[in-house]
C-alpha cells in the first residue's frame, strides 16, 4: 500500500522501519533492528505511520541451548537470563544430553518444578491472574569447575515476572536430580515483554482515549474500523525513563514498574507510528511521551 494518509495526527505509510526504545519483542513478525510492531496495538492520534520493513516471525517458544529459550516472550535485562538461538526441539519425552536443546518433557518437569505452590499462590501474572508471569526457560551453562567434565549436570533457569511485587524471578533447576539449585528474586530489573505482556499493553492502549488516534489512523490506511488487537501486528520494548527528556507522571515508576513501548503495524499494511506511546502494565495505564 503506498498511499500517504496526512493530517494534524501525522501520517500512515507504507515502508522503512520505525526505531523504538527497548529491545522489540516478536509476536508475528520481527521489526527491523530494535523497533517494530507485532501483536498488541497502540495509539493516540500518533498517526505518523511510518515505512514499513521486511518481517519475520521469531517467537522461539520451546527449546534452546546455551541461553535458548523457550519464551512467551523474550528475556533479557541484567540478572535476567538471556535469550539465544532458538533450535528445534526434540520430540516429546525425550531427554536431552550435553548442551542438547531442552525438550518438551524437559521444559515441562523443569517449570512445574522451578514454581513451587507457594510461589505460585502469591504471585500475579500480567493480566491480574493468580501466579506469576512466565518469561522464558533457558538452558544454563555449566559452571566453571565442571568446564573439564565427560558429563556436565544439566541446568535450566527458569524466570518469572511477579506482577504483585514487582519482581524478577529467577530459578535454577538440576535437570538430573529435579532440586532448585538457587532461586534469587529482584526489583528494578525489567527484560523485554513476552508476547502475552505486548499483547496486554495493546489491549490497554485501545481502552485508552490514547487509542483513540491509534483507531482513527488505522481507518484511515484501511478505510475499516480497528476493534481489536487480532486487526493489528504489534511489537514492544521495554521502556527506559532514563531516556526520556521529560517523563509524564503516570510514567514515573516505570523502571520499578514494567513498563513497554508498543510499535504496531496493519496486518498486511503500513506501519502507525505509535512509538510516544507507553503502556505501565503494573499499574495498567497508558501515558504519551514527547
Amino acid at each position: 500500500m503506498h498511499q500517504t494518509v496526512r493530517r494534524h495526527l501525522g501520517k500512515v505509510l507504507a515502508g522503512a522501519a520505525i526505531a523504538v526504545t527497548g529491545t522489540a519483542v516478536m509476536i508475528g513478525i520481527t521489526l527491523p533492528d530494535s523497533a517494530g510492531a507485532d501483536d498488541a496495538a497502540n495509539g493516540r492520534g500518533t498517526g505518523r505511520a511510518a515505512a514499513a520493513g521486511s518481517a519475520q516471525g521469531d517467537q522461539g517458544d520451546r527449546n534452546g541451548q546455551t541461553g535458548q529459550s523457550r519464551q512467551n516472550g523474550q528475556g533479557g535485562a541484567a540478572g535476567a537470563p538471556e535469550p539465544g538461538i532458538v533450535e528445534g526441539a526434540a520430540a516429546d519425552g525425550e531427554q536431552g544430553i550435553g548442551r542438547d536443546p531442552l525438550t518438551d518433557d524437559e521444559l515441562e518437569r523443569v517449570e512445574k518444578l522451578a514454581m513451587t505452590p507457594a510461589r505460585f499462590a502469591s504471585g500475579q501474572d500480567v493480566e491480574g491472574d493468580r501466579g506469576p508471569q512466565h518469561l522464558a526457560t533457558n538452558l544454563r551453562e555449566p559452571e566453571p569447575s565442571e568446564a573439564d567434565a565427560a558429563a556436565p549436570p544439566r541446568r535450566a533457569d527458569v524466570s518469572y515476572y511477579d506482577y504483585k511485587t514487582d519482581e524478577l524471578v529467577t530459578r535454577t533447576v538440576n535437570l538430573a536430580t529435579g532440586k532448585v539449585e538457587r532461586s534469587s528474586s529482584v526489583q528494578g530489573v525489567q527484560p523485554s515483554p513476552n508476547p502475552r505482556e505486548v499483547r496486554e499493553a495493546a489491549e490497554l492502549i485501545l481502552g485508552s482515549p490514547l487509542g483513540e488516534g491509534l483507531k482513527k489512523d488505522y481507518r484511515d490506511a484501511t478505510g475499516k474500523a480497528l476493534t481489536s488487537v487480532d486487526q493489528l501486528q504489534v511489537n514492544g520494548g521495554v521502556y527506559r525513563q532514563e531516556r526520556e527528556a521529560r517523563v509524564p507522571a503516570v510514567l514515573a515508576a516505570c523502571g520499578e514498574h514494567r513498563c513497554v513501548r508498543i510499535t504496531s503495524k496493519v496486518k498486511n499494511g503500513p506501519w502507525i507510528d505509535t512509538q510516544h506511546l507507553v503502556v505501565d502494565l503494573s499499574a495498567r495505564a497508558v501515558g504519551r511521551t514527547d
